[in-house]
């Protein structure tokens, strides 16, 4: 017997962002669809770890979705759904639809030599 895939679905621009939601729709036939993300646009704080402030996870329902709200940054957000909210590794970690410009060169990996 297999188990469902789990799909943990997240973005740096809120929970309630429309990008974030048309990508948990978009998976939803792959496997289960858990969302989790910041409680409030972080982008610019992707990367970055809530060090000295409390981080807090609050159940919320976003159309059929399970979704985590996270008073914290995006790596709090990813975090904190693998080690609290799934216990697990999630099989595929989708992030995204971005709503607005990508405007960092960090996020760009060079392949190869």
């Amino acid at each position: 017997m297999t188990q469902e895939k789990t799909i943990l679905v997240t973005n740096d621009d809120g929970i309630r962002s429309y990008g974030l939601i048309a990508a948990a729709n978009a998976l939803k036939d792959l496997g289960k669809v858990v969302i989790v993300a910041s409680s409030v646009q972080k982008s610019g704080v992707g990367r970055s770890l809530s060090l000295f402030e409390p981080v807090r996870v609050s159940g919320v329902r976003i159309k059929e979705h399970e979704a985590y709200a996270v008073a914290g940054t995006p790596s709090d957000a990813v975090l904190l759904a693998e080690h609290a909210v799934l216990k697990r590794k999630p099989d595929l970690l989708v992030s995204g639809i971005n709503v607005g410009e990508n405007l960092s060169t960090d996020s760009v990996i060079p392949l190869g030599p």
